[in-house]
């Protein structure tokens, strides 16, 4: 059943404005702080916490390709974050690990992240950001369901 008040156009263009917004703010401060981007922070966290972590596991969660992935990967690694090692089941595939410095690093970053992310969105009140996030783990559930399917 369709809501006649709800402007469905409009929530999209809010949902990716608050992303951008979100994204652009703790990816600056990342970068200034630590010397790397949101982009490289999350994929070192993808890392770290997955045991056994290939690229196409990463390509999964943040919903991009393979080839975009390992693109991101190799500048990882050569920065000398993250090392990949023959998988041990799958000759095809590596499995990806933190260095101690992207250890390190990852554990510097992760509170300037939550840091940010409470500043930016600290005009809402809590209840409000609990129903959001509530409401936007089950979009994304039925958006990622959706993808599986074949749609």
């Amino acid at each position: 059943m369709e809501d006649d008040s709800l402007d469905i156009t409009r929530l999209f263009t809010d949902l990716v404005r608050v992303e951008i917004r979100l994204y652009n703010a703790v990816d600056d401060r990342l970068r200034a702080e630590h010397g790397i981007g949101l982009g490289q922070f999350e994929f070192l966290g993808i890392i770290d916490g997955r045991p056994r972590c290939r690229v196409l596991d990463i390509a999964r969660e943040v919903g991009i390709t393979v080839g975009a992935v390992s693109k991101a990967v190799d500048r990882i690694e050569s920065a000398g974050l993250c090392v990949r090692a023959a998988h041990p089941e799958d000759r095809r595939s590596s499995v990806l690990s933190l260095t101690p410095e992207g250890a390190r690093l990852l554990a510097a970053a992760r509170p300037t992240f939550k840091a940010e992310l409470a500043a930016r969105t600290a005009a809402v009140p809590a209840a409000d950001l609990t129903r959001t996030a509530a409401t936007l783990a089950t979009l994304r559930a039925a958006l990622e369901e959706h993808r599986r399917d074949g749609a």
